[in-house]
């Protein structure tokens, strides 16, 4: 499979905005002398004393309970080999960014540096006090079984070697339903594993414990079939599997089949073998980065075989993220001893059971296709939001039933709501334009092709399947601009449009010049405007429809671009145009508005401004809540400076409009609900996430307050009310941020 970036890319990636992948953050406040006191000394010392005489009380005054270490010697990283615990950090750390962003389970990254396993679970168990669980990675067999046996029997917390039972949990889930969609019961069905190493080993185990007959189970190596006697090439591990059968070859176990399950080697499957398989067999062929067998291999000669790969561009993708977060947050969140087989088997029945749901919108979107339980759907995507409230549970009430739990949850739905509510709802605000974006395909005109961060935005936005990327600039210049990145080829998928070159340079001069005619500009100013100024000439290229959504912004200051585009295009205050920006921060989204256009708004404009505001709340997926925000509440102090904020929300009274809206009042009562308690009277049923402000100077101290001292990710000024889609990116942006105004150009917010 190509790569969808260079090297350099992913190097780059992992420089910036500094090295590695996380950081760590304070959770409560360190301000003053007093936080001080209480972290430290000598404030510390109380939860000290509590856990020295009951160290339980660590899961209640520590991070232990939501802290997982993610460890290593690099001894199998990836399908790179033995690499050595430095070089395994990459990944480790990738791992403990994965935990965060599915499940918001804390995780530190340990790389050990010993290949011996005495040494290496020494090391660990002595970590033990740290942490609530342990994920053990990229360990080659079969010292991977020594180490998770042993620890497991030493520690009293869950210890999991993902690269076994996380593949073997996802295949279970896949296996459930596509038995389910062949009408057979995993009791009856005979079982071929290629791959005697730790995930096969593990896939294999877990098949049994969930109701597999050993007897129709066998598995193969190298060497061939596994069966009772032989002596090349076995460990006790395989040995524990070998089958009483006179089968000597994988081509002859195939035969007559009804489920192959592969972790071992491309092409490692004939069609010849899938010929010879059961009817409606089920094959998952799951090396990484090429399975053993692809679908399009499959379905040319069988198209009654349900097909799963390790790969995220074929359907029924066998993909560990859907296990290993959901798995610890549920044992974390019953401070679980261990993960046994129970806790596993039920998160691959929750799973199972999720993809026989109805997909929500977002989901089906994102992924571009339609998505309903079938051969082509058995296993959930892994950016289903419903897997954070619907596996953990499964797991906990497992752990509990098996005695596994230290603290059971006494109020399960009180649960499942703590986990919808505990992901941040930022990621899944991206996620939503992106899939928005990625459905709509929109051609996207990048104004600027002679900045680089442009070209970084406009290769990204094709990559990610955005849709078709139109660079404004000269190929020679884009051209160096790539090579010296190290990136030249990358230009292959740009379409890239000269101003000076386009035959349709003479089209664009006559829609200006009639345009602006009457508005002191001669041929001669249309004609510099139409074929050097970028920012004209792409939104000219809008207009004509030789594109569909555009970008630009990144290389002059906003007002300037708002008047050349306002060339093309009606953008200016009296023609309805608002810019709003969205904050993003703690898990919570605040629109601010107008951030743009509105120099100095009275209450008709602030109203229009709302209405806006209401418009892109739920373009984002949020319910809208305006608060008209000043430096009074509700007519206190009086003056004549809030009077405009204060009659805004009369305007909208009579105007009758469909959302909650509240005002005037200061930016704390708006945003904090201990504060609206004092007001039992207001209309507003919440915080507000969309703050109208008395005019556009307060609204760049606002954004640009908090992005510098609160730490919140910007997303705009969103241009809206234009009748094209034009998003207008700032100077101070890299590409990641132009991107993300490129994919809220092509959602067409106006």
């Amino acid at each position: 499979m190509a790569k969808k970036f260079t090297d350099e890319e992913a190097l780059q990636f992992h420089m910036h905005p500094r090295p590695g992948k996380f950081d760590i953050a304070a959770s409560v406040p360190m301000s003053t002398q007093r936080d001080l006191s209480l972290a430290y000394s000598p404030g510390v010392a109380v939860p000290c004393e509590r856990i020295a005489a009951e160290p339980g009380q660590a899961y209640d005054y520590t991070n232990k309970g939501n802290l997982v270490a993610v460890i290593s010697n690099g001894t199998a990283v990836l399908g790179l080999g033995n690499l050595g615990a430095l070089a395994s950090k990459p990944v480790m750390e990738g791992k403990s960014v994965l935990f965060k962003r599915f499940a918001d389970v804390n995780s530190i990254d340990i790389e050990l540096d010993t290949e011996d396993p005495d040494a290496f679970c020494q090391a660990v168990r002595l970590m033990g006090p740290t942490f609530g669980g342990i994920n053990l990675e990229d360990i080659k067999a079969p010292e991977c079984f020594i180490i998770e046996s042993r620890l497991k029997e030493e520690m009293d917390i869950p210890v999991f070697h993902d690269d076994q039972h996380g593949t073997a949990v996802i295949c279970a889930a896949g296996l459930i339903n596509a038995l389910h969609l062949s009408g057979k019961k995993i009791g009856d069905v005979r079982i071929v594993l290629n791959g005697a190493g730790a995930a096969g080993i593990a896939c294999l185990e877990l098949l049994k414990s969930m109701g597999a007959t050993p007897d129709n189970c066998i598995m193969c190596d190298t060497k061939g079939v596994i069966w009772q006697g032989r002596t090349e090439g076995m460990n006790q591990w395989k040995s524990a599997h070998a089958a009483r059968t006179d089968l000597r070859t994988l081509e002859q176990a195939m035969d007559g089949a009804d489920v192959f399950l592969g972790v071992s080697v491309k092409g490692a499957v004939t069609q010849a073998m899938v010929e010879s398989m059961a009817p409606d067999a089920v094959i998952f062929a799951m090396a990484n980065p090429d399975p053993e067998i692809t679908p399009e291999e499959v379905h040319a000669v069988r198209e009654d075989v349900i097909v799963a790969t390790g790969r995220s561009d074929y359907p029924n993708q066998v993909n560990n993220v859907l296990g290993f977060p959901y798995l610890f947050r549920g044992a974390l969140d019953v401070h679980a001893r261990a993960i046994n087989d129970e806790m596993k088997i039920a998160c691959a029945e929750a799973l199972a059971a999720l993809a026989r749901e109805d997909v929500p919108d977002e989901v089906a979107i994102a992924y571009g296709r339609s998505l309903k339980f079938g051969r082509d759907y058995i296993i959930p995507t892994p950016f289903d939001p419903r897997l954070i409230w619907r596996i953990p549970p499964a797991v906990a009430r497992a752990g509990m039933d098996t005695g596994a739990a230290r603290r059971p949850i006494v109020d399960m739905d009180g649960y499942q709501q703590a986990l919808k509510a505990r992901m941040d709802p930022t990621a899944s605000i991206l996620q939503g334009i992106y899939a928005r974006a990625r459905a709509a395909q929109k051609r996207m005109i990048f104004a600027e092709g002679d900045d680089l961060r442009v070209l970084k935005a406009a290769i990204a936005y094709r990559r990610e399947g955005l849709g078709e990327a139109i660079v404004v600039g000269r190929e020679a210049d884009i051209r160096d601009k790539l090579r010296a990145e190290g990136i030249e080829d990358a230009m292959e998928g740009l379409q890239i449009v000269n101003a000076a070159k386009t035959d349709k340079l003479a089209v664009y001069k006559d829609f200006l010049y009639a345009r602006l005619q009457r508005k002191g500009y001669d041929r001669s100013d249309v004609h510099r405007m139409a074929a050097r100024d970028r920012h004209i000439f792409s939104a000219c290229m809008l207009a004509h429809g030789h594109g569909d959504a555009m970008v630009t912004g990144a290389t002059r200051k906003s007002a300037h671009v708002l008047d050349q585009i306002n060339m093309v295009f009606d953008a200016r205050a009296e023609d309805g145009a608002v810019g709003i920006t969205a904050l993003l921060l703690n898990g919570r989204v605040v629109l601010i508005a107008d951030t743009l256009v509105h120099e100095w708004p009275n209450e008709q404009d602030l109203a229009n401004i709302a209405s806006r505001g209401a418009d892109v709340a739920r373009a984002l997926g949020l319910e809208p809540r305006i608060a008209f925000v000043s430096f009074s509440t509700f007519g206190y102090p009086v003056s004549e400076r809030s009077e405009k904020m204060h009659h805004a929300p009369h305007v909208l009274d009579a105007r009758g409009v469909d959302f909650e809206y509240e005002g005037e009042m200061t930016v704390d009562v708006a945003l904090n609900p201990k504060m609206q308690e004092n007001y039992p009277f207001s209309r507003l049923t919440g915080p507000a996430n969309v703050l109208v402000v008395p005019a556009r100077h307060s609204a760049s101290i606002s954004v640009k307050l908090m992005q510098e001292m609160g730490g919140a990710t910007v997303l705009g000024p969103i241009l809206t009310g234009l009748r094209a889609p034009v998003q207008i990116a700032s100077t101070g942006m890299g590409a990641a941020d132009i991107l993300n105004m490129a994919a809220i150009a092509a959602c067409d917010m106006a």
